[in-house]
């Protein structure tokens, strides 16, 4: 089974969201840890999440396929809110920014198409820039609050 997010946040959730991502930099961050890999015209990114962490992410310019491998997450996206539990692939639309609660221990990869070699090259391509987040380069937290 798969679900299609088909269009960008509906204002007022997106609002939601960002006011969330506003809040949550008040507290200490977690930094998650990220694996990423290229292969043959592809950067997949794979990123673990512990039970009642909750991480906002940032808007892709492109389409692309975001799977839960393993675990239950509660995510905010297209003004629905959805448990989503292992395994589940999602088609993404460039553009949506969203709120991904773990309600278990949880691993998620993302699918990109492209002709990046490195991180850097792939964030270029594939992230759009967000002054407001607390992730910098390939998921690193830019000043840590906390311990991870």
């Amino acid at each position: 089974m798969n679900v299609t997010y088909s269009g960008v946040l509906a204002p007022s959730v997106r609002k939601q969201v960002e006011a969330l991502q506003a809040e949550m930099l008040k507290f200490p961050q977690f930094e998650p840890p990220t694996e990423h890999m290229f292969h043959g015209g592809m950067y997949c990114r794979q990123v673990s999440i512990p039970a009642g962490c909750t991480i906002v992410g940032k808007k892709h310019k492109q389409d692309h396929f975001f799977m839960v491998m393993s675990g239950e997450v509660r995510i905010v996206d297209d003004g629905e809110a959805q448990t989503i539990q292992a395994p589940m692939l999602i088609k993404c639309v460039a553009g949506v920014k969203r709120a991904i609660y773990a309600m278990t221990n949880t691993v998620f990869m993302t699918f990109h198409a492209t002709d990046a070699i490195t991180v850097e090259q792939a964030e270029e391509t594939l992230v759009e820039f967000d002054a407001s987040s607390p992730f910098i380069l390939g998921n690193k937290i830019e000043v840590k609050l906390c311990h991870s």
